[in-house]
């Protein structure tokens, strides 16, 4: 099944404002678009249209924040992390409040929208904000499981959702832990670390290496601040390269964080984009120009293991077992 993960978001926010009073919806002019307008139908009276004006937005928020209230404040990554980024820092992230920004149509999935729309710096934008949680989810069902979770939390936090439809990784809704690095595929040698519609592209470059005789292992990195470092310890250890796939820019992104943070950063290699902005185009030809697909995946592992990139005389396994109801690709052992 496919479903983008704003719909998910979307659908799963209404069911929790129907049975929560305190939950208060904003959207900038949006509604049909970032899928808060389901709100509008469970619960009319918790949902505020602050029109096309996000800096506003976020002051509005704030001040619900203030007054008790649990307000996610949702409008496109461009111009949720981009024009209301003075207001997020010193209203929200500087007095620590409980705002819960969910921003739609990141990375360059917004496709024919072009450069102008994609936003593909807001991961680097958000995660130097001191208390401000990142996370971003693999599909629908994990956006179900983050969003609850969101709703009990304190602090505020910065949920990065995609336009683009994408294949269910879980097959079913997980329990989210916010601690977890869940492993969707067993292997050895290589792994990847995935976050968002990236885990859905390694793990069909990980099928395809498997056809050329290399098993890869994929993990889904759901929340990017703060870092899981232990659990990224123990999974870069184990293997002689992880690839870090993000639909973000290569500085400042999820590649970048995890360096800061692990003991063995030379390993870690990076699947972003170069220093460029984003275009028009379907998303299909966006993946492959930027060399996010599955197919520009398994042509850089490829590339690196014909020039012995990283190996060891004995590479060292860890399997773990899956989170429940992770969507799992066996693999031979060897």
């Amino acid at each position: 099944m496919k479903q983008a993960t704003r719909e998910a978001f979307g659908a799963t926010l209404a069911q929790l404002a129907a049975q929560d009073r305190n939950i208060v919806v904003l959207d900038a002019d949006l509604a049909p678009a970032t899928k808060t307008g389901e709100t509008r139908k469970t619960a009319p009276q918790q949902f505020l249209q602050a029109g096309i004006a996000e800096a506003n937005m976020t002051g509005i928020a704030a001040g619900l924040a203030v007054s008790g209230l649990k307000p996610f404040a949702s409008s496109f990554a461009m111009f949720l992390a981009g024009r209301a980024y003075e207001q997020i820092r010193n209203s929200i992230a500087y007095p620590h409040l409980n705002v819960k920004l969910c921003a739609t149509h990141a990375g360059i999935t917004v496709g024919e929208d072009g450069g102008s729309h994609q936003c593909l710096e807001d991961i680097s934008l958000m995660r130097v904000l001191p208390g401000m949680m990142v996370l971003q989810p693999a599909d629908g069902p994990e956006t179900a499981a983050m969003v609850k979770w969101l709703a009990q939390q304190e602090g505020p936090a910065y949920l990065r959702l995609s336009r683009a439809a994408v294949e269910q990784v879980y097959d079913r809704e997980p329990v989210f832990d916010p601690k977890a690095v869940p492993m969707l595929r067993p292997g050895q040698r290589i792994a990847f670390v995935a976050s968002g519609v990236m885990v859905r592209e390694c793990l069909e470059a990980a099928d395809r290496l498997a056809e050329q005789g290399i098993e890869a292992a994929v993990y889904d990195l759901p929340v990017i601040k703060p870092l899981s470092t232990d659990r990224l310890n123990d999974i870069i250890a184990a293997y002689d390269r992880v690839y870090v796939a993000e639909e973000h820019l290569k500085a400042g992104g999820i590649a970048s964080a995890i360096r800061e943070e692990v003991l063995e950063p030379g390993k870690v290699k990076s699947i972003a984009i170069e220093d460029r902005f984003g275009q028009s185009g379907s998303v299909q030809d966006l993946m492959e120009e930027y060399g996010l697909s599955a197919s520009r995946i398994v042509r850089r592992v490829l590339a690196d293991e014909a020039a012995g990139e990283g190996k060891t005389p004995a590479a060292r396994i860890t399997i773990a077992v899956p989170a429940a109801g992770a969507r799992v690709q066996t693999g031979s052992i060897g």
